[in-house]
């Protein structure tokens, strides 16, 4: 493509009639600057709107290609919006007229920067934000652990209960056997102490202390039944309840899961990355928004350039053609030739021009007559 036809091009996205800026050679520079801002506005607003679509249809096989057509639609939908504000402000207004006519084209073109800007600071700031849903994510799995787990032990209060209390009197009676035994080793031995006879061999204290052990093993083997019984039970209970699977998410998939995130999740993560209140957040923040005021000031450039530059041969011509073309479509005589034409010759109608043309012989026959 020539210089030539790239010029052309950026006069067509202007939004003013490429004939008349042809005609006045010092206006091609300024409608060249204001087409091509207008061009690459659309074009960036394509790439933010097929980005964020992309994360929408994200692990889908037509993700890609969905993003491509809604990033096309989107881009030419801003292209034609910023052309038609652009080519609807009229220069031949005075002062601040002038700007209170481009005052809500100015509010439209800074919500469609901000709309346009977002997608795109999401991408700049795709690390930071893949951070932020980590720890997000993480912390989702740890409440959610928490709140099966207690669920589950309001449900099931009794039988932990009673698991608690077989197993504190299971630990105390296995103590006692233990101390028990060592007695009656003691006393078999004939050590004297404060709970033995002194007295060696297998005598009646002996017998007393080993029956004393036996009571107390028949009861620690009871417990230790019952204990396994509810332990079994209630490990049912827990593969049924599904909380054997919750577990911590690990480092690879917190990475999956932050990789696979969706538009609302990355936006929610970028707004808690610049609403925190440590330094790195505030860093961010700050550069959010000095991107949004750049994509504002780009988005209103071509309304500023248009406001602020003075009038030009152009914008006189086409007022004079609107203010000429007007006048003869309202012109109200009846002998006019405007309302002649208007009225005998319709478009496409031999009829119309039939009736114009009786019209005037009559109108000529008339005049010779007197």
């Amino acid at each position: 493509m020539t210089f030539f036809q790239l010029q052309r091009f950026f006069w067509v996205c202007a939004g003013t009639p490429v004939a008349m800026i042809e005609r006045y050679p010092t206006e091609h520079s300024k409608y060249l600057g204001i087409g091509a801002t207008i061009f690459f506005t659309a074009l960036f607003a394509g790439l933010s709107g097929g980005y964020a679509l992309y994360f929408v249809f994200s692990g889908s096989s037509f993700a890609e290609l969905w993003a491509l057509l809604f990033g096309l639609i989107w881009g030419l939908a801003i292209f034609n919006l910023d052309r038609y504000i652009v080519s609807s402000i009229n220069k031949s207004s005075k002062g601040l007229k002038q700007f209170y006519q481009a005052s809500p084209r100015l509010v439209f073109a800074v919500l469609i920067a901000i709309v346009i800007a977002r997608p795109l600071e999401l991408k700049i700031f795709d690390k930071e934000i893949h951070e932020q849903l980590r720890a997000r994510y993480l912390s989702d799995q740890q409440q959610r652990i928490v709140k099966v787990q207690y669920s589950f032990r309001e449900k099931y209060a009794l039988e932990l209960q009673q698991i608690k209390n077989y197993q504190e009197e299971y630990d105390r009676l296995s103590g006692d056997v233990n101390r028990l035994r060592e007695e009656l080793k003691q006393e078999v031995f004939g050590s004297r102490t404060s709970t033995t006879s002194g007295v060696a061999g297998y005598g009646t204290y002996a017998k007393n202390k080993e029956e004393v052990v036996k009571s107390k093993q028949v009861r620690l083997e009871y417990l230790a039944a019952q204990l396994a019984s509810l332990q079994q039970y209630m490990n049912s209970q827990k593969a049924a309840e599904g909380l054997n699977n919750q577990m911590m998410l690990g480092d690879e998939s917190l990475d999956r899961k932050a990789a696979s995130a969706g538009f609302a999740d990355r936006n929610w993560a970028l707004g808690e990355l610049t609403h925190s209140s440590n330094d790195v957040s505030r860093s961010s923040a700050n550069a959010v928004y000095f991107i949004t005021l750049l994509f504002i000031t780009f988005e209103c450039a071509p309304l500023i350039v248009k406001l602020l530059s003075n009038v030009g041969p152009s914008d006189v011509d086409i007022r004079e053609t609107e203010s000429r073309i007007i006048s003869q479509l309202t012109n109200n005589s009846f002998l006019s030739t405007n309302r002649t034409v208007r009225e005998y010759r319709l478009p496409g109608s031999k009829i119309g021009v039939r009736r114009a043309r009786k019209y005037l012989v009559n109108k000529r026959g008339g005049g010779r007559q007197g």
